[in-house]
């Protein structure tokens, strides 16, 4: 077998072709891969300059040929990336053609799609499967045909994709040629492409980053070393992380404070290996493999104290933040951060991320954040390396006592199951405050919906006129949300009959109703505010400024609604919830249809359901007879049961 990086004109120029053996399965892509791919394709033609994009691996065997014939290689691995790339050429072909740009047009074809003096079944660079050889001998004679075939569907979308950005070719073409790179592995011709295959695509998984990396990291060790550097090193971190090990990899890349795609793990460490330090950088990556292991299975680390901080902080499911805790993990088994410091700092992280949950600040920068936080922290002198933290954090979207209230009081917490995950420990964080003697069993407890989420007639009744409209808004909120060990007797009971239940509790949190007549909007706002009050001493600020007061919304006249990158002058909060709803119509209209099912009290498409309304552009009717307090809590409710941030809305007050 022989490995190599290069770039994929090489493996298209000259005289030879790829056939896809009969085992291997049709072309299968679909719009996913595609998205991604052009997104990547559309990112690296907008650079002025070069820049290498891993693409992943081709694996081919070589075949005997008559000898006026090409070059043939029987395609083992890699066969949709190789698939779509042609087809990517045969579609920036015949734009050319069409821009009168023949030259471009003919180099294309004749250099990287077809073997110009070749006929027949040698014409084509690449020889498919039997179920997709017409489709795609279709496009390769550019004779256009109305099928079903995932070939074409491929080549519709890149042509409409190319058009609609109106990308250069000449660029599209510099970039899959030149920009692109894969790993070539070349067989030999006894080994067995059958079972070859099937080794290399044992579950339907291609060769993965980590497969890649350990043939780069052998093929520079030296052959008397390589079973003991293998058996030392490289065996254990493969039988502990399995599919983590290409993550465990990309988070190792990112430690150094550098963001590192997941597609670009293999090309960014081989940079930094060669023969003189492969063992050296193998070694490094195996310890803090140890590490990343401690981090996934807290089992496997020896500390109780450390343990359970671990366990408590993987429940917020925040493994962005593993590049930063690798580090802190090196320090400590270096003893520059002691025992008690490294607990510290996983209470900090925990208070920054529960604060951004509750506030729904979009997780998707906090893999931004992570990565450098480490040597910002490390930056700061004479302070400790917990407290550092907290002055870094600070300053990266931490929330203010203020917003952590309202958001709590007002947000929607309850929802998918990561939420709900979330929401469970914050309760239980509530419950462990009141320092029992006993231990709480917190696994067997389960969240309940104190106001349930069907509603009988008796229930309807007792929460008045309004019980649509609060039923919608305040329903998964923290202050109709407990823990109980009583669900199923629970159920959807009426408040007498689960107020007896609930006090049956040994939980401090459910003694909270013993004096509790009623549950209706008042007293769901009112536990909402005092658990609110439980979560700043539970999560208390850690920033060096002034924590602002609550400013209610009531009696306020906004001015100006930002919303998803659009800004709308208004004049009052009628006017915020109509343009907040039509951006969310305009921009994600299957999204504004969950909200149709969510919100039937605030939107419909009848006005009669109504008491007073106003017409969306898209025809439904939203209430506006609403207070200012009411309007701000479902726009907020809204954005976050369409998984969008409360970032994305910003409401200005004159």
């Amino acid at each position: 077998m022989k490995a190599s990086e290069t770039r994929l004109q090489p493996i298209f120029e000259g005289t030879k072709q790829y056939v896809v053996p009969l085992f291997q399965r049709p072309y299968s892509w679909t719009r996913k891969e595609w998205d991604i791919l052009f997104a990547d394709l559309q990112e690296i033609a907008s650079l002025e300059g070069p820049r290498a994009h891993f693409l992943g691996s081709i694996v081919t065997l070589p075949t005997l040929s008559v000898p006026e014939g090409v070059a043939k290689y029987m395609l083992i691995d890699g066969q949709q990336r190789l698939t779509t790339v042609l087809i990517i050429l045969t579609v920036i072909r015949d734009l050319a053609r069409e821009a009168g740009n023949e030259p471009l047009a003919d180099e294309i074809n004749l250099t990287l799609i077809v073997n110009q003096f070749k006929k027949d079944g040698d014409y084509q660079k690449l020889l498919p499967t039997q179920g997709d050889r017409k489709a795609f001998g279709a496009i390769i004679m550019a004779v256009p045909e109305d099928t079903d075939n995932q070939v074409w569907k491929a080549y519709n979308y890149f042509r409409n994709a190319i058009k609609a950005k109106d990308l250069s070719i000449d660029r599209v073409k510099r970039v899959l040629c030149s920009d692109l790179s894969v790993v070539s592995i070349v067989l030999d011709p006894d080994d067995n492409p059958h079972l070859v295959f099937e080794s290399l695509n044992a579950k339907g998984r291609a060769l993965s980053a980590a497969d890649l990396i350990r043939n780069y990291f052998f093929m520079r060790i030296h052959v008397n070393d390589q079973d003991d550097v293998y058996d030392k090193y490289w065996k254990p971190m493969e039988a502990a992380l399995h599919t983590n090990l290409t993550e465990c990899i990309r988070h190792y890349l990112m430690k150094d404070g550098k963001v590192v795609r997941r597609d670009d793990v293999y090309f960014i460490l081989k940079d930094g290996v060669t023969k003189d330090n492969a063992i050296e950088r193998l070694t490094d990556l195996a310890r803090f493999a140890g590490y990343y292991e401690r981090l996934l299975n807290p089992v496997r680390e020896f500390d109780p104290d450390i343990k359970a901080a671990i366990e408590r902080f993987n429940r917020l499911e925040t493994n962005s933040a593993f590049p930063f805790l690798l580090n802190c993990f090196e320090d400590y088994h270096g003893c520059t951060l002691s025992k008690s410091d490294l607990i510290e700092v996983f209470r900090t992280l925990e208070n920054f991320v529960v604060r951004r949950f509750v506030c729904n600040i979009a997780t998707k920068y906090l893999s931004t954040i992570f990565p450098a936080l480490y040597h910002q922290a490390k930056k700061l002198s004479g302070v400790s390396f917990p407290r550092a933290l907290c002055l870094v954090l600070q300053n990266k979207g931490y929330p203010r006592d203020a917003e952590f209230r309202s958001r709590l009081v007002d947000g929607k917490l309850y929802g998918s199951a990561d939420r709900a995950l979330k929401t469970k420990l914050i309760l239980e964080t509530f419950e462990a405050s009141y320092c029992h003697k006993e231990k709480i069993s917190f696994p067997g407890l389960t969240l309940e919906h104190l106001m349930p989420q069907t509603l009988t007639q008796s229930w309807k009744s007792a929460l008045g006129k309004d019980w649509q409209e609060v039923h919608e808004l305040y329903l998964h909120t923290i202050g109709n949300l407990s823990l109980t060990g009583y669900n199923s007797e629970l159920s959807n009971s009426d408040w007498n009959s689960k107020r007896v239940v609930l006090l049956e509790s040994n939980l401090e949190l459910n003694r909270y109703f013993a004096n509790k007549e009623s549950w209706k909007r008042e007293d769901i706002e009112q536990r909402s505010r005092d658990l609110s009050e439980m979560a700043v001493r539970a999560w208390p600020y850690f920033g060096d400024g002034s924590v602002a007061e609550t400013v209610s919304v009531t009696g306020t006249t906004p001015s100006r609604l930002k919303i998803l990158g659009q800004s709308f002058d208004v004049d009052s909060w009628r006017d915020v919830l109509e343009h907040t709803l039509n951006v969310i119509s305009d921009l994600e209209p299957e999204k504004f249809d969950v909200l149709l099912k969510q919100f039937p009290r605030f939107i419909s498409r009848q006005s009669g359901s109504l008491r007073e309304h106003r017409q969306l552009k898209n025809g439904v009717y939203i209430e506006v007879n609403l207070s200012a307090q009411t309007i701000q809590k479902f726009c907020f409710q809204a954005i976050e049961s369409i998984d969008l941030s409360t970032d994305d809305l910003i409401v200005q007050s004159s």
